[in-house]
């Protein structure tokens, strides 16, 4: 357990509440500075930046090709827009309800439930809203671990295949980018290569003893993203004949990558809380969202415009197969290898210790090794079963980030003022986009689901015919 003391925030909550997890422990940034007192403008700012830019950023292309060259980029500001409003109302909600409760801050889950508590109806059951909020974010986090099973697996994977043929001519060839030239085993097999590491990873007994690692993973990996922006900027070919709007069906599958991406609202209350002048985290919210849906939006289209239609569930899966550009590819393999440990740390915090109080002290450290290996294997497994990496981000953004990011805020807004004269225009609002993100979910969801059953059927006939040939 990394010591309460070098993580003190400005209450006296314990280290492992969930959200105080989710911002500390799941972006690897955040570890490395590691050090007492509040944080300063420019640190909640890198942090909040680290907190939404990941893998999700890497499959927004695909996003933008699910639903158009026009109609992707436009709904990826709109969907920011509404993120951050939503951040905005939790923060805002948060201090309301700190002051109504005479405590110095709150986490998400503890909102949801005083916020519940102000509604008589609802007050027998406030304690549900701050578990579903906890499950939520434990979904969520196994989740983002699924997507760097198949992120690893993939990128790995095409890297070993193109190795006898990597050469230091890096132009393109309008297709997928890896030429597939020494064809080796499924990706699954990969995952199951990577297993064991992983297991020995979370096995770390303090996080602080990845934190040298945590940062050489962050300049490798804003290293290889400023590779990527040149590569897919000096290779969009003219002129470009792109649809302005996608299919309606694969709509859901974009608004599922991109709610993943908005993935740090979880980080936004733990920062606030740890501001040296919290009055501050509103231009802080603003400036670091504004960058953060910039760059969204740019690669977005940028790496569509580059790809086309054979732009990949993550871009670098489309990077030509030389030295320069498959060494990207493996740079950014380690650093989501470490930040594994990282996003793992969150639903270990939550799920372990529960067990742990009922064993004794002579069995603790095995049962805890034990469940750390268990989970991981669980992961694995699911990503084993889903090895398609544009729709387990989809799956994953659609299932959990759309209640996180969208739903819970604007109905929370509702719970906490509905007896402070809430405005008719802000309560319509509200129940317009908590409604908008549960339609996303329901249709994200189902059509990721669809998708997934349809590609392993093809994989199936696919397999059936190449044996029936032979």
């Amino acid at each position: 357990m990394i010591c309460s003391r070098a993580f003190t925030s400005r209450t006296s909550r314990s280290v492992s509440s969930p959200e105080n997890l989710s911002f500390l422990l799941s972006k690897s940034s955040i570890i490395i500075a590691m050090r007492q007192g509040p944080n300063a403008f420019c640190q909640t700012l890198i942090h909040l930046l680290k907190g939404n830019i990941g893998t999700g950023l890497l499959g927004l292309p695909l996003a933008v090709k699910n639903a158009g060259l026009v109609l992707g980029p436009i709904s990826l500001l709109c969907m920011g827009v509404v993120a951050i409003n939503c951040m905005q109302v939790l923060v805002k909600c948060s201090h309301h309800l700190s002051i109504k409760m005479n405590r110095p801050s709150l986490t998400y889950g503890e909102v949801v439930q005083y916020g519940m508590e102000n509604v008589s109806w609802l007050r027998r059951h406030s304690q549900w809203g701050k578990q579903t909020v906890n499950v939520f974010l434990i979904i969520t986090q196994l989740g983002f671990c699924c997507v760097y099973f198949v992120f690893l697996s993939d990128n790995i994977k095409q890297v070993v295949e193109a190795a006898n043929a990597t050469t230091f001519n890096c132009h393109m060839n309008h297709t997928n980018q890896t030429q597939v030239l020494v064809p080796s085993f499924d990706s699954r097999l990969y995952m199951l290569c990577f297993l064991p590491a992983l297991i020995l990873l979370v096995f770390t007994p303090d996080l602080r003893y990845l934190a040298p690692l945590s940062l050489v993973a962050n300049l490798l990996m804003s290293t290889s993203l400023i590779l990527i922006y040149f590569y897919s900027l000096t290779n969009i070919t003219y002129p470009i004949n792109l649809p302005y709007v996608g299919r309606a069906k694969d709509y859901p599958l974009f608004f599922g990558t991109a709610i993943f991406a908005f993935e740090g609202i979880g980080v936004v209350l733990p920062l606030e809380n740890k501001m040296q002048r919290p009055q501050s985290f509103i231009p802080v919210l603003y400036l670091g969202m504004g960058i953060v849906t910039f760059l969204y939006i740019s690669l977005g289209t940028i790496g569509y415009m580059c790809f086309g239609e054979h732009i990949g569930g993550s871009i670098t899966l489309n990077l030509p197969n030389c030295w320069m550009y498959q060494a990207v590819k493996l740079l950014y393999s380690f650093g989501i290898f470490i930040t594994f440990a990282l996003q793992f740390y969150v639903p270990a915090e939550i799920l372990i210790p529960p067990v742990l109080a009922r064993v004794s002290q002579r069995w603790e450290k095995a049962v805890d090794l034990l469940l750390r290996a268990v989970l991981v294997i669980f992961t694995c497994a699911l990503a084993i079963l889903i090895p398609e990496l544009d729709l387990v981000i989809s799956l994953v953004g659609s299932v959990s980030s759309s209640f996180l990011a969208l739903i819970f805020p604007p109905i929370l807004q509702i719970l906490t003022f509905h007896t402070e004269g809430l405005s008719p225009l802000v309560t319509v609002r509200n129940i317009i986009i908590s409604v908008i993100g549960f339609i996303g979910f329901l249709t994200g969801t189902y059509i990721a689901i669809a998708e997934i059953v349809a590609r392993n059927g093809l994989k199936r006939e696919e397999a059936f015919s190449s044996y029936m040939v032979q």
